[in-house]
């Protein structure tokens, strides 16, 4: 019988999951997060998902996730479904059977949708998709991140890419970090894929120069806390437009440091490094 990386990963993490301590508010705000989220392949790469569980291992257990991923790009604002047990979407394709079939069924998140719509706006109007589920961008590193399945989960669209609407956006959900919400902005460093060779994809090759230069200069920003050059990218980063010929999977990253106390603090990296030759940089904002 083949046994496979994830099985592997889950064997051990579920148990050490369910035993992970819980927040409270004496813990102080949660961390709010920007992950390179990985599709299938992350769940057949034991280092990376070691790192990502080890991540979230040593935060306290929220009470509810929150996660804007690129993989729902949708104006005006809107919540995926909350009930308990919401079904995933499996939006990528080419994988092995076995990918389609996953499960990870979480608790009921309708406090947590209530809640995040009372933070929004009366310009920001709210919509509840009730039969939308969890795209990879969520599912797949949370079901490495907390695999017991027994946290809450919603996912919110990314309305815009303007990034000063998106820190707006990350300001509007500050609070709940306090409320014991893990706020997580899922997208990847670079995702450059239609420039990737076939070294790269097979990881026989240095990483390709416009993912290392992006990664290099977002890494830069980032530990200086500017704010304003991250946003300038389409002007300031190297390596545009191969390192992002579609601005999805970096967005994201303007809600986390909006929803941390100072935007512009420098952050904490947690994971660097590639994936078949694009940056998986992640960090937390405090």
């Amino acid at each position: 019988m083949v046994t496979y990386p994830l099985d592997r990963h889950l064997a051990a993490a579920v148990p050490a999951s369910r035993t992970r301590r819980s927040w409270t508010p004496d813990d102080g705000p949660l961390p709010a997060l920007y992950l390179s989220h990985g599709a299938p392949p992350l769940f057949e790469d034991t280092g990376w998902m070691t790192e990502l569980f080890d991540w979230a291992h040593g935060l306290p257990k929220p009470k509810a996730i929150l996660v804007v991923s690129a993989h729902w790009e949708s104006a005006p604002l809107s919540l995926s479904g909350s009930a308990a047990g919401t079904p995933l979407v499996y939006d990528f394709g080419g994988f092995a059977r076995r990918y389609y079939e996953m499960t990870y069924a979480t608790p009921d998140a309708g406090a947590l949708a209530r809640r995040v719509a009372a933070a929004m706006p009366d310009t920001e109007p709210v919509h509840e998709h009730r039969g939308r589920g969890l795209d990879h961008g969520a599912w797949v590193p949370l079901k490495v991140m907390y695999p017991a399945g027994d946290v809450p989960v919603l996912q919110m669209s990314l309305p815009t890419h303007d990034p000063h609407r998106l820190l707006e956006l990350g300001r509007r959900l500050r609070p709940l970090r306090h409320e014991g919400v893990l706020v997580v902005g899922s997208g990847f460093m670079t995702h450059g894929l239609p420039f990737l060779r076939r070294e790269d994809v097979q990881g026989t090759a240095q990483p390709p120069g416009w993912s290392r230069d992006f990664d290099a200069w977002a890494a830069d920003a980032l530990a200086r806390g500017d704010v304003e050059t991250l946003a300038d990218y389409a002007h300031k980063a190297p390596g545009m437009p191969y390192a992002h010929p579609t601005v999805e999977h970096y967005t994201p990253l303007f809600v986390t440091l909006g929803a941390a106390e100072q935007p512009d603090k420098p952050v904490t990296t947690t994971i660097d490094g590639y994936f078949m030759g694009l940056s998986k940089r992640s960090f937390q904002a405090a």
